[in-house]
């Protein structure tokens, strides 16, 4: 039977429904940015509801992580976060409400009896679909027994989702069965508590993964049954690993806490996520404005999208330099605190500030940045790593200590810096690649750093000369 969409002039309402039963699966956190950038970009709502009926499965610690996963990523939800659990008599009431207009029943088949059905009709090789013999039984020959309530569902002709991504699905409805509304001891099932919500919330888009593809066709009998208008649904293509199967913990990070203490930045991994299944044109890198002004439904592909680790990175280190310095050490101050990093003093971070335009560049993590930083953010007398302690040999060391002198005077630039270290290399027959390492070396502590003519300008005159002094002593 087919069931026509909510007329599309409502405002847009979408909504992300975690169960709070772990972290912030990086497949959820797409979920929920496809649903944010649709209702955000079209002037609507975006609602957070925590799937918690659940009671054995469900703690306040992965709900926190869910918030914090999303702060982080920068979604942001409409009013509070509502608890499906504080719903319960909401849900039993329209259950009610179905009993009173005959579109449910009252089933008092125990499991063992159930069981024994399906049994038997392995065994006899017909469909296990239970039909319960108490549909239509009326309630004056209801026994004083436990029961569940189930949906009248239709048994012939078909149910009809068009479908935003997957197109027109259709269902045969003898292969739909009388689903469980509410439970012998009351409670509401997930089928008809996400309804309700969905309903109680003016959600018109549905925006989730393919996998609750089925479930919508269950779902929407409840809504007929009810006369409330189905809400447009959009099911969205699974992420596989970089092998083409379904993610799993064998291919690395899952939960969205997990990227940010490797060092992922929101912008990032907010406009790579976006890009995971859902497209528009060639565009690759863009910014979060230009995500909200282009993302539609429309764009979504079938097929399940792969994670790629190497184009999240290579993503992430454009958004890296295109960053604002201020966002970036907010950033890294969560970089920090993620890896329980002890945090910078006030002078590095003022280091850190005025280096980053050398540190940007390239860099493809936070982690990368911060290995670059380590100039500005180590103290005198530097450690030197190994590559670093064979750039300066004795011979290096002499030399280094004979161009200090020349360094004293010289204005304190990176054109006049450049002008009088290459015209000391020249004097002395050295290519300045051969001075370059040791500089490196002495100024860093390391032989990776960003060019040495940003570090002693960085540095200031008296630091640069005091470590190229530590060097000789």
């Amino acid at each position: 039977m087919p069931v026509s969409n909510m007329p599309v002039s409502k405002p847009v309402v979408t909504r992300f429904a975690p169960s709070p039963t772990g972290f912030l699966h990086i497949g959820g956190a797409r979920t929920a940015l496809f649903n944010w950038l649709y209702a955000r970009g079209r002037g609507g709502k975006f609602l957070l509801r925590i799937e918690d009926t659940d009671r054995e499965r469900s703690t306040p610690e992965a709900t926190e992580a869910i918030l914090k996963g999303l702060t982080w990523l920068g979604l942001d939800w409409d009013g509070n976060a509502v608890s499906q659990h504080g719903a319960l008599a909401r849900h039993a009431d329209v259950a009610q409400q179905m009993l009173s207009a005959g579109t449910a029943y009252k089933c008092f088949a125990t499991q063992d009896e159930i069981a024994a059905f399906r049994e038997q009709a392995r065994a006899a090789g017909q469909s296990t679909l239970f039909r319960s013999p108490w549909r239509d039984v009326p309630g004056t020959d209801h026994p004083d027994a436990p029961f569940v309530v189930r949906i009248k569902a239709p048994q012939t002709g078909e149910t009809v989702i068009e479908d935003a991504v997957q197109g027109k699905v259709t269902w045969q409805n003898d292969q739909l069965d009388d689903m469980v509304l509410l439970r012998s001891d009351g409670t509401p099932t997930y089928m008809l508590a996400v309804v309700v919500d969905d309903h109680d919330m003016g959600v018109t888009h549905v925006i989730r993964g393919d996998d609750h593809l089925a479930n919508a066709a269950r779902q929407s009998l409840i809504y007929r049954a009810m006369g409330w208008d189905l809400p447009v649904f959009a099911h969205i293509p699974l992420i596989h690993g970089p092998d083409g199967k379904k993610l799993s913990k064998r291919h690395g990070a899952l939960g969205v806490e997990e990227y940010q203490a490797m060092g992922y930045i929101p912008a990032g991994l907010r406009n790579y996520l976006a890009r995971l299944g859902w497209s528009h044109g060639d565009d690759e890198v863009f910014t979060t404005d230009q995500a909200l002004e282009w993302f539609d439904l429309t764009g979504i592909g079938k097929a399940p999208a792969r994670l790629d680790f190497k184009k999240m990175e290579s993503i992430n280190s454009q958004h890296i330099a295109m960053s604002d310095d201020a966002q970036l050490l907010q950033d890294i101050d969560g970089y920090m605190t993620a890896n329980d990093i002890p945090p910078l003093s006030a002078t590095q971070k003022d280091g850190l500030a005025r280096a980053m335009f050398c540190l940007k560049d390239r860099a493809k993590t936070l982690g990368d940045l911060l290995a670059k930083a380590q100039f500005v953010l180590s103290a005198r007398p530097l450690t030197l790593d190994e590559a670093a302690s064979k750039q300066l040999d004795e011979t290096a060391r002499a030399v280094l200590h004979e161009l200090t002198p020349h360094l004293q005077t010289v204005s304190w630039d990176r054109e006049p810096l450049e002008t009088a270290v290459a015209g000391f290399a020249e004097a002395r027959g050295l290519k300045l690649g051969k001075l370059a390492g040791p500089l490196r070396a002495a100024l860093a502590g390391r032989a990776v750093s960003p060019s040495v003519f940003d570090m002693m300008t960085i540095l200031g005159r008296e630091e640069t000369l005091a470590r190229l002094g530590d060097i000789g002593n």
